[in-house]
Formats: C-alpha cells, sequence, structure tokens
C-alpha cells in the first residue's frame, strides 16, 4: 500500500500554493510535515485527502489513479488543531459514528470505542456531550473518531497543539504504534522541529509551497540538503555566517579561523555561508578549538530552564539557546564560542557542500 504524488500542484486564483510535488508514502510509516505556517502543510493534506484536485499531476493509491475521486469514497480520516466533534452527540456516539457508517456490528462498535476511548483517557467521559468537555477533551474525542476508522491514510494536521504536555508527549509516542501495527500511511503536520524529530519516522520539509527534502527524519536533521531546509529544521531557525575556504583553513568573521575538516576539506578556496544551530552557541569554551564571537545582546527570553539570546553580530542577527537562566545585561558585549564540528558549509546557490562534522560522524 502506497500514497504516490506525481507532478501534484495546488493554485488558489492565480496564486501558486503547491508546487509541482512528487512524494511516495508508503505504508505502516509515520510521515511528518514540517514548515512554518502558511508553507503548504495544510494545501499539502488536502490534496492527499481529496478535499481538493490538484492544478496538474496525479495521486495514485496503491498504483491506482485516485486524482477525481471523492473524499467519501476513500479511507481517509482527517483530524484538524481546530477540532470538529457532533455537539449533540454523545462522545461515545461520536467515537462511534463512523463505525455505524462502516456497518459494524454492535459488539465490534462497543470493543473498538472502550479500546479507543481508554487511549484518549475519555472513558469516564463517554457519557458527556462534547460542549461538557475541555477544549483538550473535545480534540481527543475528534482524534479518537479519526483513530478508531482503521482508515488507510491519517491526515492530523497540528492535532496535538491544545492538548496539555504530559498527555501530548504521550500521545507522541502511542499514536505511531497504532498505526503503524493497522499498515497505515500516518501523516504529522507540525511547525516545530522538536515535534518532527520526537516523532521520528520520515520527514518532508515545506518552505512557500514546495517540499525541499523527504527522507528519514534524523538525517534530514542531520544533513539538510540546502540552507532552506536547515532553517526549517531548527527552532529558532539556523544562524548564518560569510566565511572563505583557503588551503586547510576555513576562516569567519572576527579573525577566527578553523581546520577545514571531514568533507570541507575538500572544498574548493572561496566563499561560502557556514550555518549553526542555536543551541550549538555557548557562553563558555568547552574545546580548545572553539571559535570565538564578539556580539552585542539585544534581547533575551528566560524559558525556565533555557534562556534564548538574541544577538547582533556586524549587522547579522544570531539566535543562541543557552541552558540555563543567565543574568546577562541588554545592550552589552557579549563574547560567544562555537564549536567548529557544528559548523556546516552552503555553497552560493544555498545548496549543502559540506555537513557539519559531528552530523557526519553521527
Amino acid at each position: 500500500m502506497a500514497l504516490t504524488l506525481k507532478g501534484v500542484s495546488k493554485r488558489v486564483n492565480g496564486q501558486v500554493h503547491i508546487h509541482p510535488t512528487d512524494l511516495t508514502l508508503e505504508a505502516g510509516t509515520m510521515n511528518v510535515l514540517l514548515g512554518p505556517t502558511l508553507s503548504g502543510k495544510t494545501s499539502l493534506m488536502r490534496l492527499m485527502a481529496g478535499l481538493d484536485v490538484p492544478a496538474t499531476g496525479r495521486i495514485l493509491w496503491n498504483g491506482a489513479d485516485v486524482t477525481g475521486m471523492r473524499v467519501q469514497d476513500r479511507r481517509v480520516a482527517m483530524v484538524y488543531q481546530q477540532f470538529i466533534n457532533y455537539p449533540s452527540m454523545t462522545v461515545y456516539d461520536n467515537i462511534a459514528s463512523p463505525l455505524r457508517l462502516m456497518g459494524k456490528s454492535s459488539a465490534e462498535i462497543d470493543a473498538a470505542v472502550k479500546k479507543t476511548a481508554d487511549l484518549m483517557q475519555l472513558s469516564p467521559m463517554l457519557a458527556r456531550k462534547p460542549l461538557e468537555l475541555s477544549g483538550g477533551q473535545q480534540q481527543r474525542c475528534a482524534l479518537a473518531r479519526a483513530l478508531v476508522k482503521e482508515a488507510g491514510l491519517v491526515l492530523l494536521d497540528e492535532p496535538l497543539a491544545n492538548l496539555d504536555y504530559k498527555l501530548r508527549e504521550e500521545l507522541r509516542a502511542e499514536i505511531p504504534k497504532i498505526f503503524e501495527a493497522a499498515g497505515s500511511i500516518f501523516v504529522y503536520a507540525t511547525t516545530e522541529p522538536e515535534e518532527a524529530l520526537l516523532l521520528g519516522g520520515n520527514t518532508a520539509t515545506l518552505w512557500e509551497g514546495r517540499v525541499t527534502q523527504f527522507g528519514p527524519t534524523p538525517l534530514v536533521y542531520r544533513q539538510p540538503r540546502d540552507a532552506t531546509t536547515a532553517r526549517v529544521f531548527s527552532d529558532p531557525p539556523m544562524n548564518f555566517l560569510s566565511v572563505t575556504k583557503t588551503g586547510n583553513r576555513i576562516l569567519f568573521g572576527d579573525g577566527q579561523s578553523a581546520e577545514a575538516l571531514g568533507s570541507m576539506a575538500a572544498l574548493a578556496d572561496g566563499t561560502y555561508t557556514a550555518g549553526f544551530r542555536p543551541n550549538h552557541l555557548e557562553l563558555d569554551r568547552h574545546t580548545a578549538d572553539a571559535l570565538t564571537f564578539d556580539t552585542r545582546l539585544n534581547v533575551t527570553e528566560i524559558t525556565g530552564s533555557e534562556t534564548f539570546v538574541h544577538l547582533d553580530h556586524h549587522g547579522e542577527r544570531w539566535v543562541g539557546l543557552i541552558h540555563g537562566v543567565r543574568d546577562l545585561k541588554l545592550g552589552a558585549a557579549l563574547r560567544v564560542y562555537l564549536d567548529p564540528s557544528h559548523v556546516y558549509v552552503f555553497g552560493a546557490d544555498g545548496a549543502l557542500v559540506a555537513p557539519a562534522p559531528y552530523a557526519e560522524a553521527a
């Protein structure tokens, strides 16, 4: 079983929302669509589901062309961040509704509803109406209705955003197992790189209606194909800096240089763009060959256990993610350090020409 998109695109009032896309999703896999708001995640899901007809291209299900097939005639379940339930029905009946439409017996329905309700922690609420539930409980009800269908294609558009942290973590671990066991194709849209890493499976990064890369999630994270993918798969986005390769050295701003390690050694001399993730910037020197940059602190954001520092480096805006809570003075000079093994190198066209040495070794 597989879902295949061949040259699929979408236009709305003459504007391109999805550029021609080729993508194949296999049975029993978890596939994350990762990108910022308006990158095209929901538009791509609607094309997969059959809710929208592509402007160009074909959609194949198990090799059969289903491009013009109605969504009602497909084995598809979809859940949005803004939950949708039947307000006049109890939670039990909401969950049972797709099974009744499928003609399941009462015993089958009862067993499936109770099993799914238990997973969603809804068992004590089966007799209630959706409007008697909290927002998170209503979302769990909508999610349970999708889970119980045993659909071949399950599309979840940021479905856990309204849930509390503990339940969100539990469901991230449990939901993929359910669909993998059922052999379904699981597609999950998110704006959060951390969530993509937690979910695992495969990730497709999206930027302005284009799928920039698709592959195993750890590989896309460690070896992004280009600077755009690296920016998408980093929260906050990856920092960048112009560098020059000369001989066996990489020359950075502030008169810094480092040995050209790994695949960097094979690069031709010239000008490139270095990229490094915010969590790799540090306020203390931890390695003897750490690069040193003098910056100015513009803003700090304290999350409780970590501090985001917004920096100005000769007109370039950087963000660092520092462990712990630091007492830092806004507007003051701030020296930061970077292990050169965490540096990616991109060409003039933005394509990755040398992954960070730590990523090559992983």
